[in-house]
C-alpha cells in the first residue's frame, strides 16, 4: 500500500491531454483546479489575489487571470463552471439584500451560468450556508434551478475522500440529469501518516512556543472547556485548517508537540500536506500569504474525487470529447 505522500504525489498530476475545459471562479491558489486538472480537465482560473494567481500559474497547466470578478466580467466558453464564491455573512438583523448585495460572490457566479450555459456547474462553500444562512442558499438554488438545471446538494467531510483532516464543505452541483456524487472512501488517513518523512522538522522557519505562550494556551483551553489539548494528534486526522489557526498566533493555533515536550506552530509544508497538496506544489508570497492560500484552498484530493465524478458524468453524456480543451491547448 502506498504511503500518503506517495498517494497524493502520484494522483495529483495535471493531465497533458485534457478532454474538457473548466472555468474556475474565485480560484484561490488552485486547490480545486488541481483536482480537476488531475481528472482530465483543462482550467482557466480567475482570482483577485496576486500571490494566489502566481501560485496557480506556477503549478497548474492552465492560466490564472488576476482580476476582481463582477457579474459583467468577460469569461471564455467552457464545458463546466466551478468555483468557491465568497458568501457575505448576512445577519438576521441586517439588510439581507441577498443576491442584490454587491459584496457577495454569488451574483457573479449566477451571471456566469446564465452567460456560459455550461454542461455542468459546481460550487463549494462552508457548512454554515445550510444552517444560519439557509434562506440565502435557497435563494441561490432557486435562481440556478430557473436556468434549467437539476440541482444536487450535499455536505461532505473531506476525511472520507483521502484528506487527513476533519473538514466539512458544502458542494452544490447543477446538471441536466444523471450526475452522481462520489462515494466515501473507506480508508481514513491520520495526521501522522500525512506527515510521514517530515515529522518533527526543525527547519530555520520553525517557531517554537515560549513559556508564556504555553501558559496562554493552557488558560485558553481551560476557559473553553477543552477536554483534550488541541495539539496535532498524530493518530487521528487533523482538525480543520483555517487561515486564522494557521497564520494567527492564537490559543487555537495549529501546532505540533515534539517528543521532548516542546511545541511549535505548523510549517507551511506540513499544512499543505494536511490539505492534501503534493510536495511538488510550490506556493508564492510571504509566510502569512502562503498560510492564507493553504487555509482558503479546497483540498485537492477532495476536489479530485468530485472531478472524477464530473468526468464520469460527461463521458456518459457524450459521444465525443469536447474540442474546447484542445483549442485552448493549441
Amino acid at each position: 500500500m502506498k504511503s500518503y505522500p506517495e498517494l497524493i504525489n502520484a494522483t495529483l498530476i495535471p493531465s497533458k491531454k485534457p478532454r474538457w475545459l473548466a472555468v474556475d471562479l474565485f480560484a484561490g491558489c488552485g486547490g480545486l483546479a488541481l483536482g480537476f486538472e488531475s481528472a482530465g480537465f483543462a482550467t482557466v482560473g480567475f482570482e483577485k489575489d496576486r500571490d494566489a494567481c502566481e501560485t496557480y500559474q506556477r503549478n497548474l497547466g492552465g492560466s490564472c487571470v488576476e482580476t476582481t470578478l463582477t457579474p459583467d466580467s468577460e469569461l471564455p466558453d467552457c464545458d463546466i463552471l466551478i468555483g468557491g464564491p465568497p458568501c457575505q455573512p448576512f445577519s438576521v438583523g441586517g439588510n439581507q439584500k441577498g443576491l442584490n448585495d454587491s459584496r457577495d460572490g454569488f451574483p457573479t457566479f449566477i451571471a456566469a451560468v446564465k452567460k456560459l450555459q455550461p454542461r455542468l456547474w459546481m460550487f463549494e462553500n462552508v457548512r454554515g450556508m445550510m444552517y444560519g444562512n439557509r434562506w440565502y442558499l435557497d435563494e441561490i438554488l432557486n435562481e440556478l434551478k430557473s436556468l434549467g438545471y437539476e440541482v444536487d446538494i450535499r455536505l461532505f467531510s473531506t476525511v472520507h475522500f483521502n484528506v487527513p483532516q476533519k473538514r466539512e464543505r458544502l458542494v452544490v452541483i447543477g446538471h441536466h440529469g444523471g450526475f452522481a456524487f462520489p462515494k466515501p472512501i473507506v480508508k481514513t488517513w491520520t495526521a501522522g501518516e500525512a506527515l510521514d518523512g517530515i515529522l518533527f522538522s526543525e527547519s530555520p522557519e520553525s517557531k517554537f512556543l515560549t513559556e508564556s505562550m504555553d501558559r496562554y494556551i493552557a488558560n485558553y483551553e481551560k476557559a473553553s472547556c477543552c477536554v483534550r489539548p488541541r495539539d496535532l494528534h498524530l493518530d487521528l486526522p487533523a482538525r480543520t485548517l483555517t487561515c486564522r489557526n494557521l497564520a494567527g498566533a492564537t490559543g487555537d493555533m495549529q501546532r505540533i508537540k515534539f517528543p521532548d515536550g516542546r511545541r511549535r506552530r505548523l510549517l507551511a509544508r506540513e499544512a499543505a500536506r494536511l490539505q492534501s497538496f503534493p510536495d511538488s506544489f510550490e506556493f508564492t508570497g510571504s509566510e502569512s500569504s502562503i498560510f492564507n492560500q493553504i487555509g482558503n484552498a479546497v483540498p485537492p484530493m477532495f476536489a479530485y474525487s468530485i472531478a472524477s465524478a464530473v468526468a464520469h458524468y460527461l463521458t456518459r453524456a457524450e459521444a465525443k470529447p469536447s474540442k474546447r480543451a484542445d483549442a485552448l491547448a493549441a
